[in-house]
Parts: C-alpha cells; structure tokens; sequence
C-alpha cells in the first residue's frame, strides 16, 4: 500500500487530504507541525510527503531541508497560499518535487501525489540496481569495520573474488565466513549464477552425500523422482561448503575425485555429471592438525588449500566494535521496530571489556535481546544479559583495568572511526564507504551527522 505523510497545521484539510486518498488506496498519515513531521519520519517509512509551507514550530521550508537530509530521494509537494506560490518555486529548488495551491482540487491532488510516488519508486529501483551491479563488481556483501584485519579481508575478496582458485576460509564460529563466502561469489566472474551452500556438519554422512551429488529415481525407498544434488544445482556459479572440517572421511573422497575430475556421480546412477562449479570452504577446525590426527585427508586439504584466509575473532579487532553495533543496532531496531539508535558510554564499556566466544554473531543476539527488552530509547548496560556483564567485570579485575572508554559513547566513537577511515583513504567518499562496509548514502549521512563533511 502506497503510504502518504500529510504535514498540515489545518485538521480540516489534513482530513480532505485524507478523505481523497483513502479512497484511491493510499494509508494517510497526519502531523500538525513541520517538527512532528520530522519525528515521524525518523521512525517510519512512507513514500510520499504532503508538506505545508506555513506552520508553527518548523516551517515548511526548514522541514524540506531536515527531511532531505534524512532521505534525499524522499518525494515532498509543498502546499501554499495562493499568493506565496513564490515560494513553493523557490523551494522546489532546494529539492521539493512539486506544489500545490491550498485548497487543492481533489483530482490535481491524487493525479501530483501519483507522479510523485511513480517518480519515488523510480528512484528506487535506480538504487536497487545500482547496488547490485556495484555488488557484482566490487564484491557484494560488505566487511562492516575499518581496522587494519577488515581492511585487508576486504582487499582480499576483492583480489581473490575474480579468480577461479578454490578458497579456504578460515574462522571461529560467528566470525562472519559465510558472509566472505558471498563477497567472493559477487566479485567472481560467476555471480550472476548461483551461490549454493552446504552445512557439512548439519547433516547425517549418508544424507550430506545424497545433498552434494544427487540420486537417481530408485536409488533407494523413498527415492520416487531423480533429485539433482547442490553440485548440480550450482552449474557455472559457487558451491559453498560450510564446515568441511566435520565431512566424514569416506565423503571426503568422493568429493576429492568431484573436484579433480569436475563430476559427480548421484547416489544409484551409472553415468557420470560433469559439473562446472567453483568450490568455497570453510572451517572452524585446525585442518593441518586434523591431517596430521587422520581424520582428514591430506590430498584433499591441499586440493581445498589453494588460497587461505583467516578471519579474525572479534575479542582481536575491538577497535571495529563501535561500527559494529551502530550497524546492527540500526538493523535489528527496523527488524523489531524498536525506536533504539544509541547506547549508552556504560553499556559500550562492558561490551568493549568482553572477550566475545562467539564473536559477531554472538554480538548480534545480544544487542537484539537488549533492544527488544528495553524500555528506553539507549540501551544500558541493565539491558545485557548477565553473563555478559559478569565475565566483563572479572576481565577488567584480573587485569586491574579502570573502564577504557567510560567518557566515550557510541556516537563518539563512531565518529573517531570515521575521522580514522577518511584519513586512512585520502577523503575518498567512495573507498571509505566500501571499508567500512556501507552504502556511500550512508556514509554521506554520517558525516553530515557528525559535521565531518568538510574534511571529505
């Protein structure tokens, strides 16, 4: 349903407004002053605003600006007097998409807000199409962080993705390794094919077997259709296996003699597949130490082993955690529609003293169960669970710390990672987008949000 803010000191037309375009479908929302139009867009998504230039509080004309700053591509008709359309003009100069004259005529007013919500949707999928091409081109999915380990993960996809090596990822669990598995998979040369994945230790040997190479129609009870295995389903794209480490060694030869001979041979079949896949791995074992125990094959690890990449644990690149929790913050508050964007200096100083086993992945729950159980606008440290806050408080003792960042909030450091990324890419817009991991419209809004503009 297409959504329309009306911002309109007059109830009476807000209620014409809203009378006309209910009755051509629209969901009409209403705020009495510029100010109120502001905080409602803040929390809520709409694709058309109605915006009256004569108000109290905020003006038209300071609401036009505010909101462009949220959201340039946002659609606003300004509504004036007759005798100031001056200023309507004038306005659309500084962005509004178009004005009406108060009352507006019942037809002009649905025929304008429909060009302007087709224009909107244009707009969008302008954007949507830009980010993936940019996707395809500089490496899809993006290493959120601007410490030297994420700068050089990031160099990395970029190097490796276009290649054709198989790459071994390497990791604790949560460090994010399906995540560079995609920004590999975009930066190749196959990512408008597709990126199948594979959880080897999520199933039985027998079943991952009938999963990765398919069978044949009577290969087994229960078999009463040919089924294509992922190999086969990932022709001409990526095949993604995730904790190989756990493959069973009777499998492991199977998909050696896969990725040497490029086929596969489905379960009860007498006919080899030939398949044209690139192989992504990854682990969280110590592979060297599993071959050397025989429980993995030395042919195979080596066959993997053409590139290596180590993702970091999150307890080594704490200086990347402020971004990290800005990032899915704002994620997880659109997830669960919670009005939270900040953190409190406290609650920050116990994530920055935790050792975080289950790095970032671990990170993200937290924040979501401290996001969904507060009542507050910024998130402190009552919100976090327990064993959160008691293993913090014991690491600070035993190393007789003094809290390290109790004067420093999200907002701060947020902003000194910023100042740190511009000056570690020259002022590149577009380069320190991609190292920390953000569009270049939210990095833009960032630093209008901390006055850093002028340093880009």
């Amino acid at each position: 349903m297409k959504r329309l803010l009306v911002i309109d000191d007059e109830p009476g037309h807000r209620l014409m407004v809203r009378a006309v375009m209910e009755d051509q479908g629209w969901q009409v929302f209403e705020a009495g002053d510029g100010a109120a139009g502001v905080e409602f867009l803040e929390r809520e998504d709409v694709d058309v605003v109605l915006l009256d230039m004569r108000m109290p509080r905020m003006d038209g004309r300071e609401a036009l600006e505010r909101i462009q700053r949220m959201d340039p591509e946002l659609p606003v008709i300004m509504l004036t007097a007759f005798g100031t359309v001056g200023t309507a003009v004038e306005a659309m100069k500084h962005g509004a998409f178009d004005y009406l004259t108060k009352p507006a005529d019942n037809e002009e007013l649905a025929a304008v807000l429909e060009k302007a919500h087709e224009y909107g949707r244009l707009l969008r999928e302008n954007e949507s199409l830009k980010r993936r091409l940019e996707s395809v081109g500089e490496g899809g999915p993006r290493i959120v962080g601007a410490s030297p380990a994420m700068r050089q993960l990031s160099e990395f996809i970029a190097q490796a993705g276009p290649s054709e090596a198989t790459v071994l990822i390497m990791g604790e669990s949560g460090t994010g390794k399906e995540l560079v598995a995609e920004g590999l998979h975009h930066a190749s040369i196959r990512a408008a094919k597709p990126l199948i994945k594979v959880n080897c230790a999520a199933l039985p040997t027998n079943l991952l077997e009938s999963e990765l190479f398919g069978y044949v129609k009577g290969a087994f009870t229960g078999a009463v259709k040919d089924k294509p295995g992922r190999f086969q389903l990932a022709q001409g794209g990526t095949l993604f296996l995730d904790e190989i480490g756990d493959m069973a060694p009777e499998l492991q030869v199977k998909l050696l003699r896969a990725l040497q001979e490029r086929v596969v041979e489905p379960l009860g079949g007498v006919r080899p597949v030939e398949v044209d896949v690139r192989i992504l791995a990854a682990t969280n074992r110590d592979l060297k130490a599993s071959v050397r125990e025989g429980n993995f094959r030395e042919d195979l690890y080596y066959r993997l082993n053409v590139l290596e990449v180590v993702i970091p644990p999150l307890r080594k690149r704490l200086e990347d955690l402020p971004l990290l929790v800005s990032h899915l913050l704002d994620k997880l508050a659109r997830k669960n529609r919670k009005n939270v964007r900040s953190v409190s200096p406290a609650f920050l100083d116990v994530l920055m003293a935790y050792d975080w086993p289950g790095n970032v992945r671990e990170l993200e729950n937290v924040l979501e169960r401290a996001l969904i159980l507060s009542r507050a606008d910024t998130l402190g440290p009552e919100s976090l669970p327990p064993q959160v806050g008691a293993a913090a408080e014991a690491r600070a003792t035993a190393a007789g710390d003094e809290p390290a960042h109790g004067s420093v909030s999200l907002e701060d450091a947020e902003r000194q990672a910023l100042v740190r990324a511009l000056e570690a890419h020259g002022g590149h817009r577009e380069r320190t987008a991609e190292a920390l991991g953000v569009s270049r419209r939210t990095l833009q809004y960032k630093l209008r949000k901390y006055g850093l503009t002028k340093r880009s």
